[in-house]
């Protein structure tokens, strides 16, 4: 659980909404993390700027990418 507490999801509108609905779409629920960067819209679309500018890159292959994610993931307790 995150200290800060997070956006409602079904509240937001706009960019926010459009990415948070896609991650419900592709996860079953917005990312919990991007409910708190969503707290502040400048904020989240900077986020979301340096992961679109990471995935541009291309520079470690997308199966590595997603291993790590989840390792990552893993060591920080998440159950994703």
């Amino acid at each position: 659980m995150a200290r800060i507490e997070g956006v409602d999801p079904d509240r937001t509108e706009g960019y926010v909404g459009k990415v948070l609905e896609a991650q419900r779409s592709t996860w079953g629920r917005p990312l919990l993390n991007h409910l708190v960067y969503a707290r502040r819209p400048s904020l989240f679309k900077a986020v979301r700027g340096m992961w679109s500018g990471l995935n541009q890159g291309a520079i470690v292959d997308e199966a590595l990418v997603a291993l790590i994610n989840r390792r990552v993931a893993k060591l920080n307790g998440c159950v994703f």
